[in-house]
């Protein structure tokens, strides 16, 4: 049995609310490892052109309000 069944096993012999605490830490976890993976790119210059390309965008005005993407408005 792998490592990822012994744990799925012991996972569904939680009660429910220990259940739930679980599932808000692992997006806890998951959130963080996001925000880590993005401090890389962003340190690595990964994103540069992205972010190159929004502030051209917002410097000529091609950008839309959010209500406009929203509400077509």
């Amino acid at each position: 049995m792998s490592k990822l069944q012994e744990i799925e096993t012991k996972i569904k012999q939680l009660p429910n609310h220990e259940i739930h605490q679980l599932a808000q830490w692992l997006n806890n976890y998951l959130d963080d490892l996001w925000d880590q993976q993005m401090q890389t790119d962003l340190a690595q210059g990964k994103l540069d052109q992205i972010i190159a390309k929004a502030e051209f965008d917002i410097m000529t005005n091609k950008v839309k309000s959010i209500n406009e993407i929203l509400y077509n408005s």
